[in-house]
């Protein structure tokens, strides 16, 4: 069981919590993450980035988007209120060495994941470029922290309303084109973002690692639910990640399997938004009789 010590929105649909978890804030390492539960019986096991921990207070930050049913139950509780399982640090932690000159690129949630590891990467001395980007200003988050610990750094929003309106994409060329050229891109954020941040670095052969977040049930590696294609081989994303070689990703598989699930995640997602609804008509009804 761990407390949420703190709780802020930081945009309309992305909340930010920090939980009370010792052994994980001491164990943890850039790139690792953890399962949650908020259901014991029947709830849905998600999995979440470590976008930052506290040893002293024995603490884990997490940052998540609401999407589904679990992310909306999870957006309600409170400070005080307890999460009743949580796992972790799971996962392969992110390589932390010194390269040189490296290029991180967050999409939208993905720069919560994404902070973490930049923090690691300029503490080992490397010379960090960070790219954030999302769909419009209201969705950008973490900007100064990103800042600070950055050496570079771009905004970018497709429609223009904050930065430079242009997919994350075009600056993350215009670094490739320098010379010399990073010797790493990091890129975190949508599947789709992701894939063609790898196809951007290709032709100029900037090694290129991205992060996955598939679908996941136990985050052992025992129920196959996160396997991905990398290569000639299947890998698993919760025991074998979560990041990989982005040059090697099968992403349109990848996404094939994350939309399985779609119709049946979207079904419930409404029905626990009727049911909201229809029990505060209830309510109201009450207090006007």
């Amino acid at each position: 069981m761990s407390k949420i010590l703190f709780k802020k929105q930081l945009s309309k649909d992305v909340f930010l919590m920090r939980l009370e978890a010792p052994l994980i804030a001491e164990e943890r390492l850039a790139g690792q993450f953890i399962i949650l539960q908020i259901d014991n019986d029947y709830g849905e096991r998600i999995p979440l980035t470590i976008a930052d921990a506290d040893k002293t207070e024995g603490s884990i930050t997490i940052i998540f988007q609401v999407v589904g049913k679990t992310t909306h139950e999870l957006s309600k509780f409170e400070v005080n209120d307890n999460i009743p399982t949580l796992v972790g640090p799971l996962g392969k932690p992110t390589h932390i060495k010194k390269y040189g000159t490296v290029v991180c690129v967050g999409g939208g949630i993905g720069i919560a994941p994404l902070h973490p590891i930049v923090q690691a990467l300029k503490e080992a001395g490397n010379k960090i470029i960070t790219i954030i980007g999302a769909r419009t200003k209201d969705l950008i988050f973490w900007e100064d922290e990103m800042k600070a610990i950055s050496d570079e750094f771009i905004v970018c929003t497709d429609d223009g309303s904050y930065g430079r309106k242009a997919l994350v994409t075009e600056p993350l060329k215009e670094f490739c084109e320098r010379n010399p050229k990073p010797e790493l891109a990091i890129a975190i954020g949508p599947p789709i973002m992701m894939k063609f941040c790898a196809e951007t670095t290709r032709p100029f052969g900037v090694s290129t690692q991205v992060s996955l977040n598939t679908i996941m049930v136990d985050g052992t590696g025992m129920c196959g639910g996160c396997r991905v294609n990398i290569g000639d081989e299947v890998k698993f994303v919760c025991v074998d990640g979560p990041e990989f070689d982005g040059h090697k990703v099968d992403f349109d598989n990848m996404m094939a399997r994350l939309n399985s699930y779609k119709e049946i995640e979207q079904h419930k997602h409404k029905c626990y938004v009727d049911s909201m609804v229809e029990a505060k008509q209830n309510e109201y009804s009450k207090e006007t009789k």
